[in-house]
């Protein structure tokens, strides 16, 4: 059942369409990604969902609650982590989590038992006590991530999550968010530019100039890029290429002292390829598509780092809004 719905969703900024009427769902317990260029419309969309952008035209729900009719029901609903740290690095790890419980009217009692619970699950519980300036990327990362999920939200906003963290680190975060979403039935909503880290997501949507060009999972995307490519390197690499035009009528090209050609099912034709040559093989291997291959074909372009706009202020604008419902 869906627990995100978009429906012809709109945002313009006088002649600027940021947004341009999309639709789309995203089920409970999903892992779902937004890809885009720099402009796409992710961050936008992401605001209005979040309640910081009213929309121009469309309709937005998260959990039921309308985005515009009923933003505080949104807020109590979500959790945010975007690129930019937002933590307060003057305060400790307790009194961060502390000033984000009173933000979200969580009992003492309830506050000190879910501290504690968050902080040992990202493993920061040796931490409780220091100040987050002393706090390394990584450990600022998971402490934010503790943070988001404090109040237990139905929704989890990722945006840019793991930007300049190395890749051991974003492995490890990735297992906190997979363990907590399983256990806490959460549904995470996320944008990134890392290949790798996009695999996460269950599906994901390609965004470009307001609009959503594709929509599927990660492997029926890249099977909208036929063919594999093969690299192969021969003894006699200009003898190989008059092989493989004769025998397979296909386009070789010469790169990096090898060869190259894109085929259908690179598994089944490597070993047909190895019979057909009688020079000798020194080494062949299979390239799978990408998403990268799959952005560029849809694009025309590579997906660029992609900075948040102000994300540090969009994330203040958050506890400021979420401030003033609770007086």
């Amino acid at each position: 059942m869906p627990i995100i719905t978009a429906k012809n969703l709109t945002k313009k900024f006088k002649a600027l369409t940021a947004v341009d009427g999309i639709s789309f769902s995203v089920n409970e317990n999903e892992v779902f990604g937004f890809l885009g260029p720099n402009g796409a419309g992710k961050t936008t969309t992401i605001n209005i969902l979040c309640t910081l952008l009213t929309p121009t035209g469309g309709q937005a729900e998260i959990a039921g609650f309308d985005c515009v009719r009923d933003p505080d029901k949104v807020r109590a609903s979500i959790g945010l982590i975007f690129q930019d740290t937002t933590l307060d690095t003057g305060l400790t790890a307790y009194e961060n989590l502390r000033f984000h419980a009173y933000l979200y009217n969580l009992d003492r009692k309830l506050t000190e038992r879910r501290i504690d619970e968050m902080l040992a699950v990202v493993e920061l519980q040796g931490r409780k006590h220091d100040l987050i300036k002393n706090f390394s990327g990584g450990m600022k990362r998971r402490l934010e991530i503790a943070r988001g999920l404090l109040h237990y939200p139905r929704v989890l906003f990722l945006d840019e999550p793991t930007i300049g963290l190395d890749p051991q680190t974003r492995n490890t975060i990735w297992d906190f968010i997979n363990t907590l979403r399983k256990r806490e039935n959460i549904t995470v909503f996320m944008t990134t530019h890392y290949m790798e880290e996009a695999e996460h997501c269950g599906r994901i949507a390609i965004i470009d100039h307001g609009k959503i060009i594709a929509l599927d999972t990660p492997a029926r995307l890249k099977d909208m890029v036929h063919g594999d490519v093969v690299r192969i390197v021969t003894v006699d690499n200009e003898r190989a290429v008059r092989e493989i035009e004769t025998a397979f009528h296909a386009t070789v090209r010469e790169e990096n002292g090898g060869l190259s050609l894109e085929v259908e099912r690179g598994e089944e034709f490597v070993p047909k390829l190895i019979r057909a040559l009688t020079v000798k093989t020194l080494s062949v291997s299979i390239q799978k598509p990408t998403l990268n291959d799959v952005f560029l074909r849809l694009t025309g372009r590579t997906i660029r780092d992609e900075a948040l706009q102000n994300g540090k202020e969009v994330m203040r604008e958050f506890v400021r809004s979420h401030a003033r419902a609770q007086r």
